[in-house]
């Protein structure tokens, strides 16, 4: 019989895996795939090198399997770190956020990261990233705007000539 082959089997094993990764369901079936491969007397070197995942991960699936049967292979809710903001304080810097920046005695006009940040940390005592304040602010249903800069002593007469949705000027 011969082999079968697929061109660019690398890459085609990476989207796949990638593909499980997706949804719980197939992480679940990936499983079942290992604990089959196990039945079938592969090591968990070799089931590890065949899913493409680490050796140790291919006998926590076994542990868990015979610990708890197909139980042991669902997905369990995993502990991550707890959030500086609940709901209600969502609200609360929300509210905070559709007021100027000056009605807080800062000198910017708009908000973004960095003073939302410095907000958080002068008035709530919590301290949030920059990145993390962004973030904050999209899920907040805001968007950061940047002020436009405006060139000191600009002739507006040719600022408006070379906008990109005037019309062109005549040559003559």
């Amino acid at each position: 019989m011969r082999k079968l082959e697929i061109k660019d089997a690398e890459i085609i094993k990476a989207s796949v895996l990638e593909e499980i990764q997706r949804s719980e369901e197939s992480r679940y079936d990936h499983r079942l795939h290992g604990i089959l491969l196990a039945c079938a007397g592969f090591n968990s070197t070799q089931i590890a090198e065949i899913l493409g995942h680490g050796r140790r991960a291919i006998q926590y699936w076994i542990r868990n399997f015979e610990k708890s049967g197909f139980a042991g292979l669902q997905e369990t809710p995993r502990a991550g770190r707890p959030t500086a903001v609940d709901k209600d304080f969502e609200e609360s810097i929300s509210n905070d956020l559709r007021k100027s920046p000056s009605d807080f005695g800062y000198s910017q006009t708009l908000w973004d990261g960095k003073l939302l940040s410095k907000h958080l940390a002068d008035y709530y005592g919590i301290h949030l990233g920059v990145r993390q304040c962004q973030r904050l602010f999209h899920k907040l249903g805001f968007r950061l705007r940047k002020p436009r800069p405006v060139i000191a002593k600009a002739d507006p007469e040719a600022q408006r000539a070379y906008k990109k949705t005037s019309k062109p000027r005549e040559t003559g």
